[in-house]
């Protein structure tokens, strides 16, 4: 299910889209493993301050957001205003099988 801010251009939207169906699709896939989902779930559901807007350079959210945008990109903010962030980690949060770790 879309999580949009009520004030995002309908690229960002686009964005956001792109990036969460990277994301379910990556969760979803037998080769991610279990670690590397855990990982990506734990930003899912951290505090925005645990984030502290910190730069990440994990590979499957990086070649999901340099796919979703046609450009290499070195790395992500992890800032839930960021439409390719939020919508990575919602997808994979969504894909992830109910019974991986806290879920």
């Amino acid at each position: 299910m879309p999580d949009y801010d009520s004030d995002w251009t309908d690229d960002q939207r686009g964005l956001y889209d792109e990036c969460y169906s990277i994301g379910h699709a990556w969760a979803t896939d037998q080769d991610t493993s279990a670690d590397d989902l855990q990982q990506v779930l734990d930003l899912a559901e951290a505090d925005d301050d645990d984030l502290g807007d910190v730069e990440l350079d994990y590979p499957p959210l990086i070649d999901a957001v340099a796919e979703a945008i046609g450009e290499t990109v070195t790395s992500v903010t992890a800032d839930r205003d960021d439409p390719a962030f939020r919508g990575f980690v919602d997808g994979a949060r969504d894909g992830a099988a109910e019974d991986v770790f806290g879920l």
